[in-house]
Parts: structure tokens; sequence; C-alpha cells
């Protein structure tokens, strides 16, 4: 498998968290690296992407259905479903945060892994808007998710960038801010 399908070692690590036989979203899937790897894992596995050239490239593949939608500019496309996992790498739009934690079910889990400002020294993504604050993630789930595991700072492999990671628990209801 080409280093540019291959799972990422956050995703890979935690994806084990997800219920058995659950289904999970593989948000801004891009060619669906993480996608594949779910469903090879068992998991019914939602592709959504707005890029229908790399959703094709999931074609038939058993357990994956994709999705083309515009998740900035078009409407959240999941309101009222529960994911048993939510995976997202590799990207950010902030307006989508709390349909995310919205849509994680009672013991589902959130893996997410993502630039963080610094990485413009880097190259790109390299726009603050796209670049999350140093413990932004902590402080997103602060309070609603139970957090297993957090990292951030910069990585060397598979290219030189500086990173945030988590995977959360949704542990019981959801707790919206006050």
């Amino acid at each position: 498998m080409p280093a540019t399908l291959s799972p990422s070692p956050w995703v890979q690590r935690f994806a084990s968290l997800i219920p058995a036989g659950g289904q999970v979203l593989d948000l801004a899937c891009g060619h669906g690296r993480h996608s594949r790897f779910l469903a090879r894992l068992g998991y019914v596995v939602e592709a959504v992407d707005r890029n229908a050239e790399a959703l094709a490239t999931l074609g038939d593949m058993p357990g994956i259905v994709t999705r083309c939608a515009d998740l900035e500019d078009g409407p959240w496309p999941y309101s009222g479903r529960l994911f048993a996992g939510i995976v997202v790498t590799n990207y950010l739009w902030r307006p989508l945060l709390p349909h995310l934690m919205a849509a994680l079910d009672k013991g589902s889990v959130l893996i997410y892994e993502t630039f963080m400002l610094g990485n413009e020294r880097f190259g790109q993504p390299s726009n603050p808007a796209f670049l999350l604050r140093p413990d932004e993630l902590r402080h997103v789930i602060r309070q609603r998710l139970e957090l297993i595991a957090f990292e951030q700072g910069e990585i060397s492999s598979p290219r030189p960038a500086m990173v945030q990671r988590l995977c959360a628990v949704r542990v019981g209801p959801l707790r919206l801010p006050e």
C-alpha cells in the first residue's frame, strides 16, 4: 500500500476502541485511507468528502458507503444520525465541531488528528484558520467527552509537521455548554 494510503498510526492505535460492528464516519476522507482500514476491521464506514474523484477511488469496496458533500458551504448531512466512531485527519473546519460531538452515540469514539499552529514553517497548511491553537481540541471536548489520549507538537514522520491528536469517548448524554 502506498504511504499516502497507509492509515495514520494514531488512528490505528485507537480504532479498536470503536464499538464492534458500529457505523463509523470518516469525515473529509479524501481517497479513503482510513475508510479502507476501518472497513477491513469490520466496521461499516460512511466516507464523506467534497471531492467526487477521490471518493470514486473507493469504488465498490465492501463495507464503505460514500457521500459527496461540501462540508463547509453545504448543510450538515448527518443531522439526527449517530455513529459509533468518527475519524478526522488532516482537516479542520471549526463550525463542524459541535455537529461531530452531537453525532457521537453513547460509548462512541472520536479520533481526531490534524495540523496546529507552527505548521506554517513546514509548509501547508499555513493559514491559521486551518491550524489548531495549542490545546484547542482538548478544550473543545472538555465537559462533553471523556479524554482517552491527547498529544500535540512536532512530528517527523510521515513528514515534518506540527500536529494535535485526540482520542475521546462519549460516555453519557451530550453535555452542552451553559
